[in-house]
């Protein structure tokens, strides 16, 4: 099969499979985090689970970084830097800062695996080998300069509403608070929030349907997860702030 013809495949499996997993998370929550329930199977470590699920967006990335023919170029190496940016932190940090003892379905973890290795090389293929607009120039382009705002306002709004998140608990320590602070003021879920900017933002910076796909994959995951989660706030907490939305500030 002819690569560019199997790229552009992956990207209509991508765009349909996000329709079907947006409309499936409006009625079902996915079962990790706050929403895990014991029905969907067998179950790992949560540290080992988020692990495995995310270290393929590393290896798969960087493998096509260094096979591709734009490899040499400025712009790849930008792109290069901001994806593991984000993907070092929620890979090889994030995991094992987590203090709770939670559980994740192998189930979930499996999805995880699989969407995060056609994603990782969507992106790295689509920038380091099919792309021919990424000359030195397009680092003053506004679609990269927005983009590159945006993307780190979002990368360091994800670091502090896990950090809030995080100093709720003691190490093992499952009970679940109301978290305060930053965007926690305003919506429930400022991770999904900002995880949802950053790619968005790549979308930006890159132009490229790859992104774009990215994006959409993002929101329609996260965004459903948003209001579940919200829910689960308003259903656990009888004291959770009422004026709080769920994913927008003042607005959903």
């Amino acid at each position: 099969m002819d690569d560019l013809f199997f790229f552009n495949l992956l990207i209509l499996l991508m765009l349909i499979s996000a329709l079907i997993v947006f409309i499936v998370l409006i009625f079902i929550s996915a079962p990790y985090g706050k929403l895990v329930n014991d029905k969907w199977g067998p179950v790992i470590n949560n540290k080992l689970g988020w692990f495995l699920m995310e270290v393929p967006t590393i290896i798969i990335y960087v493998f096509f970084y260094i096979i591709g023919t734009n490899s040499a170029q400025l712009v790849p190496f930008v792109f290069l830097s901001l994806w593991l940016l984000h993907y070092v932190q929620r890979t090889l940090i994030f995991p094992f800062l987590i203090r709770g003892d939670n559980k994740m379905p192998i189930t979930i973890m499996i999805f995880g695996i699989i969407f995060n290795s056609g994603n990782a090389y969507l992106q790295s293929r689509w920038i380091n080998t099919f792309s021919t607009q990424y000359s030195p120039e397009w680092l003053l382009t506004p679609f990269f300069i927005i983009g590159f705002i945006l993307f780190i306002i979002g990368f360091f709004v994800n670091l502090q509403s896990d950090h809030i998140i995080r100093k709720l608990r003691q190490q093992g320590e499952n009970e679940h608070k109301i978290p305060f602070g930053g965007l926690y003021s305003w919506i429930s879920c400022p991770n999904y929030l900002s995880e949802i900017t950053e790619w968005s933002a790549w979308a930006l910076m890159t132009f490229s349907l790859s992104g774009l796909t990215f994006a959409i994959w993002t929101f329609a995951n996260l965004a459903p997860r948003a209001l579940s989660t919200h829910k689960w706030y308003i259903d656990t907490f009888p004291n959770y702030p009422s004026n709080r939305k769920a994913l927008i500030p003042f607005l959903i």
